[in-house]
């Protein structure tokens, strides 16, 4: 394999002209400058990565932490970034949670182990880190976007949905069916995205005459394991309800697989609505209705903002992230009477 010696000697030329040439930085002489790409033509010359990283001096590499490598949220959001760091000659780098501590602690493990790897910059999600956690980080890695997430100081670097508003889309969409039993099964109490749908979706409720007292809630952890355990949690109080809000699809899928189970109609006795609209959301049983979410945006858009600070490109970087609802199956209006007795 030829390496940049090679292109060098049969050029005439010294190897810090050939790696200017290269790189396309620094002054050559127009009749030298062609010299040497007829060589690389001829050797069919390709630079290693190690070789490109140091005639940039970056690595081309982007680092990028999720929680959890499982389920159907984190993977077309991975698919995303490595489509887009490859259609421009990078590459990335992931890690996530694994090891002993809790979630903050592999976080900070997860993300120092990407640094030490020299990425040109980080892509963060995760709901454990705090503000302080970022600002540490920004010591020794000043190019960080965080997806999902907005902390009050740093705002520029922060890409999400408006999960608030998410949370009204949701209310709406069961109001607007004529659902007034409405039960709700929400993510982890620490997960700050929940808490603004949750608060977004109860708000709504209250808007139009449904306290918050009145709506059943189950807490769970964004697993279908989760939504079927709590499906069996609602099902066994002997509340009557109509509807039921999970806060996000996966949930939703263990709701609709436990119903199945126990011979409940959906939509014809209790509607089921999702939350993110990710793609398993069009293979349940029936079909389910689900607010969408629009990361592959968010995620591009945060891409684009990072990139800018890495390699100084001017890629469009937008933070406008409509809401709206994807309706399926799984929502219908509200039955006469609920598996549980009249209304």
């Amino acid at each position: 394999m030829a390496t940049i010696k090679d292109v060098a000697r049969l050029a005439g030329v010294g190897v810090g002209t050939a790696s200017r040439v290269i790189s396309g930085k620094g002054s050559v002489a127009p009749a030298t400058a062609q010299r040497v790409r007829e060589v690389i033509a001829e050797l069919n010359f390709r630079p290693s990565h190690a070789a490109r990283s140091l005639l940039s001096g970056s690595s081309q590499m982007i680092g990028v932490y999720i929680p959890a490598l499982k389920g159907t949220y984190y993977t077309p959001i991975l698919q995303v970034i490595d489509t887009e760091l490859r259609n421009k000659g990078r590459h990335m780098v992931v890690a996530f949670g694994q090891g002993e501590g809790d979630e903050r602690s592999q976080a900070m493990e997860g993300l120092q182990f990407l640094i030490e790897r020299d990425c040109d910059g980080l892509v963060v999600m995760s709901n454990a880190l705090e503000e302080e956690d970022v600002k540490t980080l920004r010591n020794t890695q000043r190019n960080i976007v965080v997806l999902n997430r907005v902390f009050k100081r740093g705002k520029e670097q922060c890409f999400s949905a408006d999960h608030v508003q998410g949370g009204v889309v949701a209310a709406q969409a069961l109001l607007a069916h004529k659902h007034k039993r409405i039960a709700v099964i929400s993510g982890p109490a620490n997960s700050p995205d929940n808490a603004a749908r949750i608060r977004g979706f109860m708000e709504e409720l209250a808007r139009n005459g449904i306290p918050q007292h009145e709506v059943f809630t189950v807490a769970s952890d964004f697993s279908p394991e989760g939504g079927w355990a709590a499906a069996q949690t609602l099902l066994a109080s002997q509340k009557k309800f109509s509807a039921i809000f999970c806060a996000n699809d996966e949930t939703a899928m263990g709701v609709l697989s436990h119903f199945q189970q126990e011979g409940i109609s959906v939509p014809g006795e209790i509607s089921v609505l999702g939350y993110d609209d990710t793609q398993s959301a069009e293979y349940t049983a029936p079909r389910l209705s689900s607010v969408h979410i629009p990361m592959r945006e968010v995620t591009l858009n945060g891409l684009n903002w990072l990139m800018n600070r890495c390699y100084d490109s001017d890629l469009p970087v937008s933070r406008d992230f409509p809401i709206r609802m994807t309706w399926r199956a799984s929502v219908g209006p509200a039955p006469r009477a609920t598996k549980l007795g009249p209304r």
